[in-house]
């Protein structure tokens, strides 16, 4: 529709305007690497807290913010969706204010009309933003991106959202997006997903979740090897630290349990880490050369299961 293209184009002209980056870089030979790094903000943890900031009830304000292109596409997404952040990329700061658990309403039912979200390549913003539209939403929505978004598979996380009930499908028939999705908010169940391929499906599961409308809320059963458990546990930390209730095993992940009608709760001032996996190339050219790196931003609490590379 014509509104869905101007809000795509808007979407599109958002996340492209970020400062120009150097073609290339040359670095010069160092007898020894010491110094202080104040390390950027994990994309990872960046994209999660802005979407459980906008889940709130309140407002939250994000620092350490990192600037690229899956944090962009995620703040253009969270403005078609009707919630109010305002960004200051000198101060690397966002302020949030959270819509409640309720997002602007889609496409009316049976309509042509539906509210798009296009999300270029940004792989932290479309699994999450799937499973949140579906249970913080309401009526028709389309999740999409550039061609190489098209390529990228999202089926797992489909089915585990269409074995709670959720209207959720998949045109191309790639079992990659673009997503269809008719909102009427989550039913609660139990369900069964595969951890094999990434563990961003369960992250999805598990953030949409304290929304269930039902009290029993939603039990999610891993049916194979769960992949990149520490990112797992960084979410659930995460959810914590808003209020949140999971019922899990550290031991055993194969079984999750989020009980329905949880309703997010903004920390404040919500820090974003920095990347723990950047940190480790300083640590790691000190310790060849001999050196001494100060690194700032990520410390022994950190949710991020790369940060333990310290210990090494």
């Amino acid at each position: 529709t014509r509104a869905g293209r101007a809000r795509r184009a808007a979407a599109r002209a958002a996340a492209a305007a970020k400062p120009a980056q150097p073609e290339s870089l040359t670095l010069p030979h160092l007898s020894k690497m010491a110094g202080e790094v104040n390390l950027p903000g994990s994309k990872s943890l960046s994209n999660r807290v802005l979407l459980l900031a906008a889940l709130c009830a309140g407002e939250s304000t994000v620092t350490n913010l990192l600037d690229s292109d899956d944090i962009r596409y995620m703040l253009s997404a969270l403005e078609v969706l009707g919630v109010d952040v305002q960004v200051d990329w000198a101060a690397r700061e966002a302020k949030v204010q959270g819509c409640g658990g309720k997002f602007a309403a889609g496409g009316a039912a049976g309509s042509e009309e539906r509210t798009e979200l296009f999300l270029g390549n940004a792989g932290t913003a479309m699994r999450p933003l799937t499973a949140a539209v579906c249970a913080a939403g309401e009526g028709q929505y389309v999740l999409d991106g550039i061609q190489r978004m098209r390529e990228r598979p999202i089926a797992d996380l489909v089915d585990g959202l269409t074995q709670l009930g959720v209207d959720a499908t998949l045109p191309m028939g790639t079992g990659c997006p673009p997503v269809e999705v008719n909102a009427a908010g989550l039913p609660g169940g139990e369900i069964g997903i595969s951890g094999s391929v990434s563990s961003q499906y369960l992250t999805a599961l598990l953030m949409a979740a304290p929304l269930c409308s039902d009290a029993s809320g939603v039990t999610i059963n891993i049916t194979d090897e769960l992949i990149s458990t520490p990112y797992v546990e960084m979410t659930i930390k995460l959810m914590e630290r808003f209020g949140i209730k999971v019922e899990w095993d550290p031991n055993d992940m194969s079984k999750f349990v989020v009980p329905g009608q949880q309703t997010y709760q903004t920390p404040g001032d919500v820090l974003v880490e920095g990347d723990a996996s950047s940190a480790s190339y300083f640590l790691t050219g000190a310790a060849i050369t001999g050196g001494k790196v100060t690194v700032t931003g990520c410390g022994s609490d950190s949710l991020q299961g790369d940060a333990f590379y310290a210990d090494c």
